[in-house]
């Protein structure tokens, strides 16, 4: 599978990978900060933004996506960064192909099966009428039935693009990921990494509990643990500078 990426910056290799319903545009302004001193690749991993759609998705799969993309770029070696599903990415990556893995940071996310959390936004999305829209004020005015959070509307709705005939589409492969789902619920697999390792936790985030350190590090001995508090799952919105800040000093120092 080509991805579809996008490089900035030059130094240390750096691959940025997006969680559930993300793109690489998710992480444009966070890029942007990290090429001050690395060579940022930033993923739109498969089934999502303008990467190919493929009705097979698993974590196997989509490491070895990446494995590919590293060799397309002549890139032996290379700093992996991943957030929620693409933190497992991630993990499955370092722990199946160590030998590519520079420095390891995993976002807001634990190498364990969770439980299914977003059938209400698969019932959403599902439920909107492509064909009928007329505005994205009107898809978010009928995805408000099943997602209250406005923001998280939001997010999601950086899915919908116009089509040359005016119309709307989903970008993601919104049937793909939705039969793939018990998949993308699954831990990571693979042999423990030994590389040294980040978790960065949001405070106000459930998705690192504490209960789940022991599996951390059985999977990442060598992993730290940061806090960033007064933030939910997507830490890197909602305090980009602080996270740049941490990224940085890990991977420099």
């Amino acid at each position: 599978m080509q991805l579809n990426f996008q490089t900035q910056g030059e130094g240390p290799a750096l691959i940025i990978m997006h969680g559930l319903f993300g793109s690489l545009g998710n992480w444009a302004g966070i890029a942007r900060q990290l090429a001050t001193e690395f060579h940022v690749i930033s993923v739109d991993l498969r089934n999502h933004g303008r990467s190919p759609h493929d009705n097979l998705m698993n974590y196997s799969l989509m490491a070895n996506d990446i494995v590919k993309l590293m060799n397309q770029l002549g890139l032996d070696k290379a700093h992996i960064l991943g957030h929620s599903m693409g933190g497992k990415v991630a993990m499955e990556l370092a722990m199946n192909h160590a030998d590519y893995v520079n420095k390891l940071i995993v976002v807001d996310i634990a190498p364990v099966r969770y439980p299914r959390q977003h059938d209400n936004v698969f019932a959403g999305l599902r439920s909107l009428d492509l064909a009928s829209l007329t505005s994205r004020t009107d898809a978010d005015n009928q995805l408000a039935a099943e997602i209250s959070e406005v923001s998280v509307r939001a997010f999601l709705l950086t899915n919908l693009y116009r089509t040359t005939r005016g119309g709307f589409g989903w970008r993601m492969n919104l049937e793909g990921l939705y039969q793939a789902y018990d998949e993308i619920a699954d831990a990571p697999h693979g042999e423990p990494f030994a590389g040294q390792t980040l978790f960065i936790k949001g405070g106000n985030s459930d998705y690192l509990d504490e209960a789940y350190r022991p599996t951390v590090l059985s999977h990442f001995p060598q992993a730290k643990y940061q806090i960033m508090g007064k933030t939910g799952h997507w830490p890197h919105a909602e305090q980009p500078n602080e996270f740049c800040r941490l990224v940085k000093r890990f991977l420099m120092e």
